[in-house]
């Protein structure tokens, strides 16, 4: 599509620009729709060389966004299956309080052989499930108040989460949807992690 409204960077490029984009939708962590936008873009530099060489050289050139064209195609299931469920476990943070309580779940699922990590940042639930997310996590552990007054823990399986929120396409059932959350006991998080680490063959 000519779009002769496109700019980019004026003090660099020296003639046509362009972008590459998806216009596709995928819902977010909240079940609104999204589109991924501009994933490559580049144009005319003519004057790059000159800049470090004092020799006029005509250029042109693009760059792409892998972080971002990996995330949609894997919002997609284009990516391999692999791909999706190759990251660690990842051990959220609710109470900051209780890290000494998260380390210890993490260092149980190493000792029985699961890669896993904790959450170091202070971002909010929703962000540390994206960043699980961009880790290629199978599994997010979530745990707060309730849930160590109970002695449970409850066990997020990402990519049928991801699998669910593409069939799923009205708002109110993808947040009444638990089928990719489950609660178990504290004391079994290793056998219940095992149990969807499975479907991966692991």
């Amino acid at each position: 599509v000519f779009d002769p409204s496109v700019v980019r960077g004026l003090a660099y490029y020296t003639g046509p620009v362009f972008e590459a984009a998806l216009t596709f939708e995928t819902p977010d962590e909240r079940g609104r729709p999204r589109q991924f936008g501009s994933v490559a873009g580049g144009g005319r530099y003519d004057d790059l060389v000159r800049r470090f060489t004092g020799q006029d050289v005509p250029a042109c050139g693009a760059s792409v966004g892998v972080d971002r064209l990996l995330a949609a195609l894997r919002a997609r299931r284009v990516a391999d299956g692999p791909v999706t469920a190759s990251g660690p476990v990842v051990v959220t943070v609710m109470d900051r309080g209780r890290v000494a309580d998260y380390q210890a779940m993490v260092a149980e699922l190493r000792a029985a052989g699961i890669r896993a990590e904790l959450y170091l940042g202070t971002q909010k639930f929703a962000k540390q499930l994206r960043y699980a997310d961009q880790r290629g996590a199978p599994v997010a552990v979530i745990a707060g108040g309730n849930e160590f007054a109970a002695g449970e823990v409850q066990l997020k399986d990402l990519v049928l989460g991801a699998e669910r929120a593409r069939e799923i396409t009205d708002r109110d059932e993808w947040r009444a949807d638990q089928s990719a959350q489950r609660t178990v006991p504290r004391a079994e998080l290793v056998a219940g992690v095992q149990s969807i680490l499975r479907r991966f063959g692991g």
